[in-house]
């Protein structure tokens, strides 16, 4: 296939190079200068994913119509806050092509709070579009370690194209008509891991880590099943094996980010420091809202945010989940 991907953080790099290993002909859309002389003059993102060399069949352009024109698919990979002024860029560029569309990253539309799929369903009118998300770190899908991911669309044989494009020996696709759940998955589970580094950046233990784990799965099945998600995708791969690897696994920026403020650390100070998006900041904020909206609670999301952007302590946050009213437990 002729696959152009946008977006050159770790991830779109890491698939970019994978499709092009695969035999596709694909060309990066990077939108850092940068980015762009180091894989043209030395073959690695040095600043995305550096000592990681690139198939020398992969292309790399600055500019976003070179990227989309002529290609079969598209894989959008920009992040979750800037996704909905790409993909209009991308919109002007295409003209009156229409290729698919695949969403692969992880967050909510920080305004409208919708899903990503729908952000580019509004700019890409006529393209169809289906979504990629599941336990998946770049760098390890990049060492070509086994890798289990799930592609969702309304339309089967769009998903099946897709899982077929996607697929090699380390890289294993299942596919999904749950595009709603799929996706919330792999946006609210970065809250939870946020969470689970702060328990970790205060010194606490396993016992924690599995109620939280546990609690914090209720809370995305709880709110994914009241917008349209079903309950059997977040006991799946996007759902409880995203949430898994990204609580848990050191390679993770949302679970990093957690153990600096559970360290005492502020989170200006933390995000002055980093070049990476951590998607967990902002979908903290638009996990309480969306909770708001449909009138469920979300205590853990909530407590986050508040430590996030209310200074409130950890230990304290903790300490007000503890206390809060016994029940039963439940997923609604």
């Amino acid at each position: 296939m002729r696959i152009g991907v946008v977006g050159a953080g770790s991830w779109g790099t890491t698939l970019s190079d994978m499709l092009a290993r695969a035999g596709h002909d694909v060309v990066l859309w990077a939108r850092e200068p940068e980015v762009v002389e180091s894989i043209r003059r030395q073959r690695v993102n040095e600043i995305f994913l550096p000592k990681s060399p690139l198939d020398p069949r992969l292309g790399v352009e600055g500019g976003i119509g070179d990227v989309v024109r002529g290609r079969d698919l598209l894989v959008m990979a920009a992040p979750s806050h800037a996704m909905q002024a790409v993909a209009g860029d991308v919109g002007k560029a295409l003209g009156q092509e229409r290729p698919q569309v695949v969403n692969v990253a992880k967050g909510l539309e920080p305004k409208s709070l919708a899903v990503l799929s729908d952000v580019l369903e509004e700019a890409l009118p006529g393209c169809p579009v289906c979504a990629l998300s599941g336990p998946s770190f770049a760098q390890e899908v990049y060492q070509r370690q086994p890798t289990a991911v799930v592609v969702a669309s309304r339309d089967v044989r769009m998903a099946e194209a897709v899982q077929q494009a996607f697929a090699t020996d380390y890289f294993r696709v299942y596919t999904s008509r749950d595009v709603i759940g799929v996706q919330l998955g792999g946006a609210l589970k970065n809250v939870i891991a946020i969470a689970a580094g702060i328990l970790e950046g205060m010194g606490l233990g396993y016992n924690s880590r599995a109620a939280l784990i546990t609690r914090g799965l209720a809370e995305m099945a709880r709110l994914g099943e009241l917008l349209g998600g079903e309950a059997v995708t977040f006991a799946g791969l996007a759902g409880m094996g995203d949430l898994v690897l990204t609580a848990t696994g050191p390679l993770s920026r949302n679970r990093s980010l957690g153990v600096e403020l559970g360290r005492g650390r502020g989170l200006a100070e933390i995000l002055s420091e980093r070049r990476t998006v951590a998607e967990g900041v902002t979908t903290a904020q638009s996990a309480v809202e969306l909770a708001k909206r449909a009138g469920v609670e979300l205590p853990i999301a909530a407590e986050v945010a508040r430590i996030l952007f209310e200074n409130k302590t950890p230990r304290q946050a903790i300490r007000d989940l503890m206390e809060r009213e016994l029940k039963a437990e439940q997923w609604r």
